[in-house]
Formats: structure tokens, sequence, C-alpha cells
């Protein structure tokens, strides 16, 4: 079983920065591959980046392409989000997401966090 906690959301202005961080738990975690996605108020779940098991991989959506960098610490387990260049588009509850293999698809991880919220405002 592995259980995820995000943490690190907040309000800040447009072209500010976050950084989110996802505490995962489980003994195998750290052969997983690890994601955040996003939902908007009346959006779909949409994907914003993943990472590999090693981290030797990245996977980021064309909208953050540039502006956000996921990474890993697995002797931590833990996997961080670096957001900058925030813009209110960003505006979101983030989810971090566990599963076998690192895609961009939602149906690819069987472990979700409860999420943490981001707002970025004009």
């Amino acid at each position: 079983q592995v259980q995820l906690v995000e943490s690190g959301g907040g309000s800040v202005q447009a072209g500010g920065s976050l950084r989110l961080s996802c505490a995962a738990s489980g003994r195998t975690v750290s052969s997983y591959g690890m994601a955040f996605f996003r939902q908007a108020p009346g959006k779909e779940r949409e994907f914003v980046a993943s990472i590999s098991w090693n981290g030797g991989s990245t996977f980021y959506a064309s909208s953050v392409k540039g502006r956000f960098t996921i990474s890993r610490d697995n002797a931590k387990k833990t996997v961080y989000l670096q957001m900058d260049s925030l813009k209110p588009e960003d505006t979101a509850g983030y989810y971090c997401a566990a599963g076998k293999l690192h895609s961009s698809s939602s149906e690819e991880y069987d472990y979700w966090g409860l999420g943490t919220q981001v707002t970025a405002s004009s």
C-alpha cells in the first residue's frame, strides 16, 4: 500500500513561485513512477508532470513546460514540483499520483493524494 501526502500549496501573485512536495510511504514507492495532476473548478483533471522511478525521465504538459520542474529524492521518498512564473490559469487543486508506469494518463496511476490548493492571482 502507498500513501501520498501533498504540501506546499498556497496563494501567490502571478509571476511568483511555489514548490509542492509529495511525501510517500510504502516500502516499494521508490520503484514507482510519480506524477502531478491538477483540477480546476468545473474542469476535468489534467496531467501536469511525471517522473520515472529513478528520475531519469520526465514528461511535462505543454502548458507548464519551461516553467515547472519535477524532481524526486528516493532516500526521502519525496517528489517535488517547482512552479515558477505562475499564471492565473495555473490555479487549481494539485494532486500527486504513483503508479507502476511513468505516464501522462491518469489511468496508469494506482495511488493518489488528497491534493493541495494553488492560487495565482493577477
